[in-house]
């Protein structure tokens, strides 16, 4: 078993050996207590922006409607209809990438006779998106469907937009960013204090810019003028900066 020796112990040891004792090991000074980090003064602002252009593009709503007493019939009616839409679209100067189908139907067709439900046909539609990139040519093709389709023509809207909402999102969202940056150095200003860094920036959903609606009768005639005024996109931020 060996014995524990104590610092004392040795050193008197050491002594009596006539060697130099060990230097005595001094105790670990106590750790200072942490400084709390200063606590860190923001502002928080909200900053609104919004961009504006002249449209380059039409979108019209239209489509064909036929009802036939089967729905054989109705549905050849309606193929008919609608390829002389589509026809009559492509020889107007739209390319076929600018067509979409939106909605292609099928319903039967009931009439109330003495209280009972009785089947007297069958209704067909198809209805398609259309964009017209040379606006100035909006009403020709309007008037190009209803001449194609006749009856079976249906003209639902007409909405001016720009191709391009990224770039008008973008103009806007940077109209938002300087305001509340603006409104920042101003809390800056009036604190006596600096604009610091940026410490977080919140953008509020403010959607996509809404086409501008035309009535369809505006396209009655071929040379009626086009006044599709301006799309708009709005774009509202939050944003919290650190003052010095």
């Amino acid at each position: 078993m060996h014995a524990v020796r104590s610092v004392s112990a040795v050193v008197v040891a050491l002594a009596a050996l006539g060697l130099p004792a060990a230097p005595a090991v001094a105790a670990p000074a106590p750790a200072a207590p942490a400084t709390a980090p200063a606590p860190v003064t923001t502002v928080t602002v909200t900053g609104a922006g919004s961009a504006s252009a002249a449209p380059d593009l039409a979108v019209l709503s239209a489509g064909v409607e036929v009802t036939e007493k089967t729905a054989d019939k109705a549905l050849a009616a309606q193929n008919s209809a609608a390829n002389a839409l589509l026809a009559a679209v492509r020889k107007a100067g739209v390319a076929d990438k600018d067509v979409t189908t939106e909605s292609l139907s099928l319903a039967a067709v009931h009439q109330d006779e003495n209280g009972s439900s009785k089947l007297t046909g069958y209704q067909a539609s198809q209805a398609f998106s259309i964009k017209i990139r040379a606006i100035d040519r909006t009403g020709v093709v309007v008037q190009a469907v209803v001449a194609a389709t006749g009856d079976a023509g249906r003209v639902h809207s007409v909405a001016f937009d720009v191709a391009d909402a990224g770039a008008l999102r973008a103009r806007a969202r940077d109209a938002a960013y300087k305001d509340a940056r603006a409104k920042a150095a101003q809390y800056a200003k009036l604190s006596g204090r600096r604009l610091g860094r940026l410490v977080s920036l919140d953008e509020s959903d403010g959607g996509r810019p809404r086409p501008v609606p035309m009535p369809v009768a505006a396209f009655a005639k071929e040379d009626v003028p086009v006044a599709p005024g301006q799309i708009q996109d709005e774009v509202s931020v939050t944003a919290v900066f650190e003052l010095r």
